[in-house]
């Protein structure tokens, strides 16, 4: 990362952006603002149902990468509010809730995918 001083690239904001989020460009809070809108947008995506598996990578991508993200600037040098602590844990849960969304089958009538499990041997 440069030594460069960046601002947030949203229109109207001066507030400097922390080396966690210089690739894109977002200050914390409009980071926080823009990974919950996209949440929303893609859990409506993952009710549909009619995203390929392609797609569904792709959104299950994102939420490790934003989760990753996250856990930098909680645990970063920058000093955050208790509120923005806050935000952040809430984005968080977002992201978790988002996951989960995307393993759940859309039809709730349909079985979940289930992970082998070794058998228990009969006596």
């Amino acid at each position: 990362m440069s030594n460069s001083i960046h601002q947030c690239c949203t229109p109207g904001c001066g507030t400097l952006v922390p080396a966690e989020l210089e690739l894109d460009g977002f200050c914390v809070p409009h980071f926080l603002l823009s990974a919950e809108k996209a949440c929303s947008e893609m859990r409506r995506e993952a009710a549909t149902g009619e995203s390929s598996a392609t797609r569904r990578a792709e959104l299950e991508a994102y939420v490790a990468a934003s989760a990753m993200k996250l856990a930098l600037i909680g645990t970063g040098s920058v000093r955050l509010s208790d509120e923005m602590k806050k935000r952040i844990l809430t984005t968080f849960l977002t992201l978790m809730i988002l996951r989960e969304n995307l393993d759940r089958p859309v039809n709730p009538f349909l079985p979940r995918r289930r992970t082998a499990r070794p058998e228990a041997t009969a006596a």
